[in-house]
């Protein structure tokens, strides 16, 4: 459907980013690249005060691109950069993207026909990634796993329809200003709160295909471990936010994980009080639990690298473990650590706190 001009600008794309000198050169070469049509565009890049270079590259290309603006962004979260860039944006549809992203150069286009055509309140595409070297199209293929993701459809590279939540977003304005800009206590999942903040303002999220972008996953075990273990302790208020909508996803890796230290713990006890017969009924319980998670990772691996390749099998159920462990023990820190707003954040918090994506 095409759009209607106005006086003022069609589309400002609006961009958290911290220390990214590694992709920003890549993500402002796609900024560059989409092919509007008629649209007019702005772009509100919000800085978290990088100190890596990223600034200066900023500044380079500002200097050819008299749309793109550069936002301080001091408390160097997302939330609070995607505010200050909404506030100061003049389009009257907001499109989010990050800079460790690359997108289809009909992007900003497809994401404005997508959100005229369904009427939903956000639009958005599946979450592709795009890899290079063996691990990190193993931990590519891990991100697309339904035995990892526990089937979220915004995973689903051919999934068209409504969904919980989608990569980055586009809304109108006025939308956001009805349902309330992105909440600033949040440092992870700050789109999976407004997205169900819209849908308890009746809203439709809406997923398409035809909307394209490639995020770049971790390259190591480490950093994916680091990057979910913040996801699961940022996940605890979303859920306590919204507890009529909690989902079995939010509990599944937390949930393995406590009964097995249950269990273990239980067979310690046991084997301390001298009761034999209940610490091998404990351990023989706590085995099946493994085996029977053991069977799922080498079932679902199997699956991966029939599709991917067979080098991929051996590696993926590390990966595996990786993505459920990093996450269950967030989440367990998330309930011990209830976090706190931003400004007085407590010290697992402060650890756990970080704009890069």
């Amino acid at each position: 459907m095409p759009t209607q001009k106005s006086a003022s600008t069609d589309v400002s794309v609006i961009v958290p980013c911290r220390n990214e000198i590694r992709e920003i050169r890549a993500f402002l070469d796609c900024i560059l690249r989409q092919e509007l049509g008629e649209l007019e565009m702005e772009v509100l890049i919000a800085d978290g005060m990088s100190d890596d270079g990223t600034r200066a590259v900023l500044d380079e290309f500002r200097t050819g691109f008299e749309n793109l603006r550069v936002l301080d962004n001091p408390e160097k979260i997302v939330s609070t950069g995607l505010n200050r860039a909404i506030r100061e944006a003049s389009g009257e549809i907001i499109i989010r993207m990050d800079a460790h992203t690359l997108y289809a150069a009909d992007y900003v286009r497809t994401c404005v026909e997508v959100l005229n055509e369904t009427g939903a309140g956000n639009v958005g595409g599946p979450a592709l990634t795009r890899a290079e070297g063996y691990i990190a199209e193993a931990i590519a293929h891990g991100f697309h796993a339904p035995f990892a993701s526990g089937g979220a459809k915004y995973r689903d590279p051919k999934y068209e329809g409504s969904v919980d939540t989608v990569s980055y977003g586009c809304w109108r304005k006025s939308t956001l200003e009805l349902i309330g800009l992105f909440d600033e206590h949040m440092v992870r999942g700050e789109d999976d709160d407004l997205n169900r903040r819209l849908a308890s303002h009746g809203g439709i999220v809406w997923q398409s295909p035809r909307i394209v972008s490639w995020y770049r996953p971790r390259d190591g075990l480490r950093a994916l471990f680091w990057q979910h273990l913040q996801y699961g302790f940022w996940k605890v208020p979303i859920v306590w936010k919204h507890r009529g909508r909690p989902t079995w996803r939010n509990f599944a890796p937390v949930s393995c994980l406590a009964v097995a230290a249950i269990l273990l713990s239980c067979a310690v006890v046991a084997d301390a009080t001298g009761s034999a017969s209940l610490r091998n009924s404990v351990l023989v319980a706590l085995l099946a639990l493994a085996c029977l998670y053991l069977a799922g990772s080498l079932g679902s691996a199997f699956v991966v690298a029939k599709r991917n390749g067979w080098k991929f099998l051996p590696f993926m159920p590390i990966v595996f473990g990786v993505f459920h462990v990093s996450y269950a023990l967030g989440f367990s820190l998330g309930l011990a650590f209830p976090p706190r707003p931003w400004d007085r954040p407590n010290p697992i918090q402060r650890a756990l706190t970080a704009i890069t994506r």
